[in-house]
């Protein structure tokens, strides 16, 4: 295979095959209507608002732009006065449209046709959830269709989950159920679904088979063994996920997102989707290839794509170092603080890690690594500074990380000091979920120690100057972004206003001197994953030549107590001058 394979620009490869096709058949008269229709020109349409946030506006200075032209999706003009334009200006005010720096959109969509137990705090209460999501939707939970859900802790429970728990009630014994724990890296499973296993199963490196107080749960690597045996739904279930989640995702502002990880199967359903004009497709998404078999190196299997519209781009992968915190999964330089016992655990030992990096990278992908531990970080950190030995000058590593390479690491949660200043040196993009923060914040101190919050955890503000890119790894996290935005500037949680342990105070936010403003926290959710997808000529402004993605809001956001952002609702939202949401 060639060292940069061929980007795939379907929107022009079915044409210029037509054009083709009929000069080689003489018909002229063909090929005349064939070329006039190649680029056909939609009119052009002027929007004006109350006011419109670009890179230069200085809300509230009169001279702000209020109106903006658009034309074949993309902004053509943007002006100040909306009675030059002989437009009536619309109620609200328009901003670029927001991006998710780290979300799972098949993920998404099947949690909104699943049990959603965030929040759950007692086993009875997984129970009732489970109840009633069976009386919406009965005859699931068979060997063919199990029954699926995301969201339960074992922190907010009590007690790590077992079997025998969903067996208490006469409806759901015998039933098939796979239950994700929120940070999706453990799955709780009924005994059902333990039946289809072997009787005696074995360690599994990478993870781990939680044996007490009961079989049911199974961690990282360990849900390898599971997932073989899971009916995974099929192409038209897929396309409604797909469906499903986009239509949320725009109901909060998100005109695009970064894909975290899809299959080269899943690939090739969003190609035929994204390039059909049925499917309902309406998203701009940023996808990084993972391997049917994760930390492998398939890439006969994919190819890279970059739309001509810009709603679907392959040319990044991920690859995972470690697990999550909340499972003591996280891979530490020392042992955790309320577990002695363990360091956590590497999902790929170091070396296989360097080599996938510096064989993906050889490929021409962006190399983007889960890291959460300041173990997985550091080896995550080897790994590129590897691969861009292999891919830049000597003296150049820096420049050439960040003109052309643009690795990053995905969560970056716990990072070493030193760590912290060989990322600056190598320019590596720390891809950070604001929200992670503040819900691991009622547990960051056990797990960690003071002195690891105090210097390594949740950084923001002091890798600034490294372009972060925000998101909220939905559906881990509520996909709104602007509960990301309060979250990154307050320290707290969007859904209660407060902060840290159990009983915190709504007044002051967790580690507040990593906060962001503003200004800040917007870049984060527009222009920086623009930057850090290969797409910052095209996305995440308002600016004359960007594609026409924008949102509408009722207010400012500069303009509300910082409190009110955690509440703020979406008027519309705009995706290549074309409205995706309306709200009622």
């Amino acid at each position: 295979m060639s060292p940069h394979p061929p980007i795939v620009r379907w929107g022009l490869v079915l044409p210029l095959a037509a054009v083709a096709l009929a000069f080689y058949l003489g018909l002229d008269d063909q090929v005349q209507s064939i070329i006039s229709s190649l680029a056909p020109a939609s009119p052009r349409q002027t929007y004006c608002y109350q006011g419109v946030k670009t890179p230069t506006s200085s809300w509230p200075d009169a001279s702000s732009p209020t109106c903006f032209a658009v034309q074949d999706g993309r902004f053509v003009e943007v002006s100040a006065a909306a009675e030059e334009q002989r437009v009536d200006v619309q109620q609200g005010y328009a901003y670029p449209g927001l991006w998710d720096g780290h979300g799972h959109l098949l993920q998404y969509g099947e949690f909104l046709h699943s049990v959603d137990l965030f929040r759950s705090e007692s086993f009875d209460e997984v129970r009732r959830r489970l109840l009633g999501y069976l009386d919406r939707n009965p005859g699931v939970g068979g060997p063919e269709e199990w029954i699926r859900g995301v969201g339960w802790d074992q922190m907010a429970l009590g007690a790590m989950p077992t079997a025998d728990m969903l067996e208490s009630d006469p409806r759901l014994q015998g039933l098939y159920i796979m239950l994700d724990r929120v940070d999706v890296h453990c799955i709780w499973v009924s005994k059902a679904v333990l039946a289809l296993l072997p009787d005696d199963i074995p360690d599994v490196p990478g993870g781990e088979i939680v044996r007490h107080p009961g079989m049911g749960v199974f961690c990282d690597n360990a849900m390898d063994v599971v997932m073989a045996v899971w009916p995974r739904p099929g192409p038209q279930k897929k396309k409604e996920f797909v469906r499903s989640a986009m239509r949320d995702l725009h109901s909060v502002g998100l005109v695009g997102m970064h894909d975290a990880g899809v299959t080269p199967a899943d690939l090739k359903l969003y190609e035929e989707m994204a390039t059909s004009e049925e499917d309902g497709w309406t998203a701009r998404v940023y996808a990084m290839v993972e391997c049917k078999e994760r930390n492998t190196f398939c890439p006969e299997d994919v190819h890279k794509v970059e739309l001509d519209n810009g709603l679907l781009s392959v040319r990044s992968v991920k690859l995972f170092a470690d697990g999550a915190l909340g499972s003591w999964g996280s891979a530490m330089i020392e042992p955790y603080s309320d577990r002695p016992d363990t360091t956590g655990s590497l999902l790929v030992n170091a070396s296989t890690l360097t080599s996938l990096a510096r064989s993906w990278a050889a490929e021409g992908y962006q190399v983007n690594i889960h890291a959460i531990g300041d173990l997985a970080n550091r080896l995550a950190i080897d790994a590129m500074e590897a691969a861009l030995r292999d891919l830049c000058p000597k003296d150049g590593l820096l420049a050439c990380q960040t003109g052309s390479h643009r690795f990053r690491i995905e969560h970056a949660q716990i990072i070493h000091p030193d760590d912290q200043a060989r990322m600056f040196d190598l320019g590596i993009v720390p891809s950070i979920q604001p929200t992670h923060a503040t819900s691991d914040s009622a547990y960051a101190g056990l797990r960690l120690g003071e002195r690891r919050v105090r210097t390594e955890a949740y950084r923001m503000k002091s890798v600034w100057g490294l372009g972060p890119v925000l998101g909220s790894d939905f559906p881990v996290e509520p996909a709104n972004p602007f509960g990301g935005i309060y979250a990154a500037v307050t320290r707290r949680k969007p859904d209660t206003g407060t902060a840290g342990p159990v009983g915190g105070s709504g007044d002051e936010g967790w580690c507040t001197e990593e906060a962001l403003d503003l200004e800040q926290a917007l870049h984060g959710f527009t222009a920086a994953p623009a930057r850090a997808g290969f797409m910052e000529e095209v996305a995440g402004r308002i600016e004359k030549g960007m594609w026409a993605d924008w949102i509408v809001l009722d207010e400012r956001l500069e303009d509300l107590d910082v409190d009110d952002i955690r509440r703020v609702r979406v008027r519309e939202t705009w995706v290549g001058g074309k409205r995706v949401f309306k709200r009622e």
